[in-house]
């Protein structure tokens, strides 16, 4: 509850201070407009350079995150069938003393 009372205080005084700083604005009304016009196309277009940024960098980390999976799982894949190769052979070098045994 008091977390609500707090942003609704922030918000408030949020408000009346851009109302304060464009009743004292040190230009007129066409020329603040624009300033501000200007301002908010100058943060869309850093935060447009900057998703693509950030775009550009995931995509990276997603190709190296696969190839570092792929490149695992053929060794993997190589260790297993090495495996199965060492006891096909430690099988097959393995005389069968236990059918002579019965």
């Amino acid at each position: 509850m008091e977390d609500d009372n707090k942003f609704s205080y922030f918000f408030l005084g949020l408000g009346l201070g851009v109302a304060v700083g464009l009743l004292f604005a040190p230009k007129s009304g066409p020329e603040t407009r624009d300033l501000l016009r200007s301002k908010a196309d100058e943060g869309k277009e850093y935060l447009k350079r900057r998703s693509n940024e950030v775009r550009d960098q995931a995509t990276d980390a997603i190709d190296r995150g696969k190839s570092t999976v792929l490149r695992q799982r053929e060794n993997l894949a190589a260790a297993v069938e090495a495996g199965k190769q060492a006891y096909r052979d430690a099988v097959a070098s393995t005389p069968n003393d236990s059918v002579e045994g019965i």
